[in-house]
C-alpha cells in the first residue's frame, strides 16, 4: 500500500491541523501558522501511546524530519524507547558556579575546624562573588569576571579580597577536579591576578599585632607574678609557653601531664586542627603550681584558669585587660609570639624547633613527609631556656634535656 506522504509544496501551505506524512511522522500546523513535526509512536512493552517532536518545520525540513522518524523507527524495532535514548544521550547543561560552590561546601565542611568556617566562606561567596558569577557556567568564568569581583575591594578590603579569591580558586580547582572545565584557573594568583592586579603589599600595610621588646619580657613576668589572680597567672603562662590566648584561657588540668612535663593542646582549640605538644618549663610548671593552690575541682575537664566567679575559664579579653590594667596598654598578648620569635632569630636558635614551638606550619609537603617528629626534647631545651629568660633566672646545669 502506497503512503500517502506530503511534499515540499505541501509543508510549506498547509493549513491549521494534523498531517500525517507515513510511519508515524506528521506535521502540526498551528493556528498561528506555527509548524513543527512530531513521531507518534508505542512505546516497547506495551507501555502505552507517547510522541516526541523534532523541531520546528522552519528549521527542521522534510528530509531531516523523515530521517528523524527513521531513526526513531530504528530505535524502537530493537526495542529502546526514542525519548528515553534521546534523555540519555542529551549532553548535560554545566552547572554554575553557585551550584559547584554549594557541592563543593557540602563536601569539605566536616573536614573543617567548626561551622563558623563554613559560615564564613558561604557568606564570602554570597556577598562578593555570587553576584557577578552565581548564575555563570562554571566553565565560562574568566579573569575579567574575577577583576569585577576584586577591584572594587582589592584596596579597600584586602584581606577579605583576599579571602574571596581564594575561595573562588579552590572552587574552580574543585570543577576541574570533576571535568566541568578545563585550562588555567583565572582566580589563581601566579597567573592571571598577578598580571591585573597589584600586590597587596603595595595596596595596604600589615598591621602586625603590638609586640614587647625582648628585654621588656622579664619586667613584665616579674610584674604578673607580683599580682594574685588567674589572669596574670595566665598571662604568665602564655608567654612562656609561647602560646596563643584560645590554647591557654580553654586548658583543662586533663591536659596537663605534670610527671612527663607536657600540655597537650586538642586538634580542636589550635588554629592547624592538629594537637600540639607544648614541654613545660620550670617557671611554666609553677605558674600551674599557684593556678593547683585555686583549684576548685579535681575534673580532668575543670579550666586551668577560670573566671573570677570559677563558673568557666577566663574570657578572651581578660589578658589583654591585664596588660592595661598594668601599665602596657600598648601591647598585645599575641604579640609575645612575635617577641619570642624575635628572640630565637636574635639568639640563633635552630629555626625549625622555634617555628614548631609556635605551631607553625614547617616547609611543604615533601619536607613535613620526612620531619614526622615534634622535636619535643629539642623544644623542650628551647623552652627551658626561654623560660629562664623571661624570669630574669639562669638555666641550672643539665636543664635543656630536662625541662627543670
Amino acid at each position: 500500500m502506497k503512503l500517502n506522504r506530503l511534499n515540499a509544496i505541501q509543508v510549506k501551505n498547509a493549513g491549521p491541523g494534523r498531517h500525517p506524512d507515513g510511519g508515524g511522522l506528521a506535521l502540526l500546523v498551528g493556528t498561528s501558522g506555527s509548524r513543527s513535526w512530531v513521531f507518534r509512536y508505542r512505546r516497547p512493552g506495551g507501555a502505552g501511546e507517547t510522541s516526541i517532536g523534532f523541531g520546528s518545520a522552519d528549521v527542521v525540513g522534510l528530509k531531516d524530519a523523515r530521517e528523524k522518524a527513521g531513526e526513531a523507527r530504528a530505535a524502537l524495532a530493537r526495542g529502546d524507547d526514542p525519548q528515553a535514548m534521546r534523555t540519555r544521550e542529551a549532553p548535560k547543561a554545566t552547572p554554575t558556579f553557585k551550584e559547584v560552590a554549594r557541592d563543593y561546601l557540602t563536601a569539605m565542611t566536616p573536614s573543617w575546624r567548626n561551622a563558623k568556617h563554613a559560615a564564613q566562606w558561604g557568606t564570602t561567596l554570597e556577598t562578593y562573588a555570587y553576584p557577578t558569577i552565581g548564575d555563570r557556567p562554571v566553565d565560562a568564568i574568566t579573569a575579567e569576571d574575577m577583576l569585577t569581583i576584586l577591584s572594587p575591594i582589592w584596596s579597600t578590603k584586602p584581606e577579605t579580597a583576599t579571602r574571596v579569591r581564594g575561595r573562588v580558586e579552590a572552587v574552580l580547582d574543585a570543577a576541574s577536579a570533576r571535568g566541568l572545565r578545563s585550562g588555567d584557573n583565572p582566580a589563581r594568583w601566579k597567573g592571571a591576578m598577578a598580571r591585573l592586579l597589584p600586590p597587596r603589599s603595595r595596596v595596604a600595610t600589615v598591621k602586625h599585632h603590638a609586640a614587647a621588646a625582648a628585654a621588656d619580657v622579664p619586667t613584665i613576668v616579674k610584674v604578673m607574678t607580683a599580682t594574685r589572680g588567674s589572669a596574670p597567672l595566665a598571662l604568665r603562662f602564655t608567654i612562656l609557653t609561647a602560646a596563643r590566648t584560645g590554647e591557654t584561657i580553654g586548658a583543662k588540668w586533663g591536659e596537663m601531664d605534670l610527671k612527663a612535663k607536657v600540655w597537650t593542646v586538642p586538634g580542636e582549640r589550635m588554629k592547624a586542627g592538629r594537637p600540639h605538644r607544648v614541654p613545660l618549663s620550670a617557671p611554666a610548671l609553677a605558674v600551674l603550681a599557684a593556678a593547683a593552690e585555686m583549684r576548685l575541682s579535681d575534673d580532668p575537664a575543670a579550666p586551668v584558669f577560670p573566671s573570677r566567679g570559677g563558673a568557666g575559664h577566663l574570657s578572651n579579653m581578660a589578658l589583654a585587660m591585664m596588660l592595661r590594667k598594668k601599665g602596657f596598654a600598648g601591647l598585645t598578648v599575641h604579640g609575645f609570639r612575635s617577641t619570642f620569635r624575635d628572640w630565637c632569630a636574635e639568639r640563633g636558635e635552630d629555626w625549625t624547633a622555634a617555628e614548631m614551638s609556635l605551631a607553625h606550619t614547617v616547609g611543604d609537603g615533601v619536607v613535613r613527609a620526612y620531619l614526622r617528629s615534634d622535636l619535643l626534647d629539642q623544644r623542650r631545651a628551647l623552652m627551658t631556656r626561654w623560660g629562664a629568660f623571661s624570669t630574669g633566672t639562669k638555666v641550672k646545669k643539665g636543664a635543656a634535656a630536662d625541662g627543670e
